[in-house]
């Protein structure tokens, strides 16, 4: 396969994820401001900014995080690459280049979502409008998904796509959890409290894990049990243990690149892998859960970097 095919391939998916994790971080933050429990509305929109990861470009142009200026700056502005507005322009560009690549279903969800995209009016941008957008958002990527998986032969096309997708997914994972549990760390008295509940709560609806935390768990949300099911447990296909048991899976599945261009990869991968399938929540956490995703964090974008950089081609 090119190198720029396989570039293109795997930008694309990397870009469609992440037009859903940030309708998504917007869907939750509305819904916590309304809901302006002991004060948490407030604070969820900056964490949204936050978990993110563009928080240091937004505070370079505001002092504060309005929902106003939130809802721009992850909704619609242009000179944010991670505004859903961006992710999705970002994808169809990488989907036009790689063409001949693609099904004709996945470029239709491609160009058929970026042309019905202009039809919104960015201001005023709340309520019920915000949440049609949102709402909209989720579902063009999660048709998206669905065609790539319904469609695309069993190649190295496909497995590139899926690299990219799972990479995202487990980075956006990581960062969120990490901004409830490190950022958002509620004063000592405050600890199980509501304020508490209601941001770990706020985590579970970002990822749709309500119902699946219910079933793997029973009783009140509590810390240890959110970070468990969004890291080690395998049955949740956000958990960071589920991407990187796909990834693997992707990486040893493509056939059509030097295997010693690929061997880095896969060691990387497979280390976190076994790391992830073979860890216990109450070794993490006498670690320090701040200190595991940071880490996890940056070994990810070392495993992204090995990949979008070429040496794999």
């Amino acid at each position: 396969m090119l190198a720029r095919t396989a570039d293109g391939l795997y930008w694309l998916t990397r870009y469609m994820e992440r037009a859903d994790y940030v309708a998504r971080l917007l869907q939750v933050a509305g819904h916590m401001s309304a809901a302006r429990v002991d004060g948490a509305g407030e604070s969820e929109w900056a964490s949204a900014i936050i978990a993110s990861g563009t928080a240091d470009a937004f505070f370079e142009r505001y002092e504060d995080a309005t929902p106003e200026r939130v809802i721009e700056w992850l909704a619609f502005d242009s000179d944010n690459p991670s505004s859903i507005t961006s992710c999705i322009q970002t994808a169809r560009r990488n989907a036009r280049a790689v063409r001949t690549a693609l099904t004709t279903d996945v470029w239709e969800a491609v160009n058929g979502s970026w042309h019905e995209l202009r039809g919104f009016d960015p201001k005023p941008m709340h309520g019920d409008a915000l949440a049609t957008f949102l709402d909209w958002c989720k579902t063009r990527t999660g048709l998206f998904q669905g065609v790539v998986a319904g469609t695309m032969l069993r190649k190295d096309g496909y497995h590139f796509a899926r690299l990219g997708k799972y990479l995202e997914r487990a980075d956006n994972t990581a960062r969120l959890l990490d901004v409830k549990y490190h950022v958002l760390l509620p004063k000592a008295e405050e600890v199980g409290g509501l304020v508490d509940y209601y941001q770990w709560l706020a985590v579970l609806r970002v990822v749709g894990a309500r119902r699946a935390y219910r079933v793997l768990f029973h009783g009140r949300i509590n810390a240890a049990n959110v970070a468990e099911l969004l890291i080690l447990r395998r049955e949740f296909p956000r958990s960071l243990a589920f991407c990187f048991g796909e990834i693997t899976y992707d990486l040893d599945a493509i056939r059509g690149q030097d295997p010693r261009r690929i061997a880095e990869a896969k060691r990387r991968a497979n280390s976190m892998y076994a790391q992830l399938k073979f860890g216990r929540i109450e070794d993490i956490l006498a670690l320090g859960l701040h200190e595991y995703l940071t880490d996890f964090v940056e070994r990810s974008d070392e495993l992204g970097g090995e990949v979008a950089s070429g040496h794999m081609f």
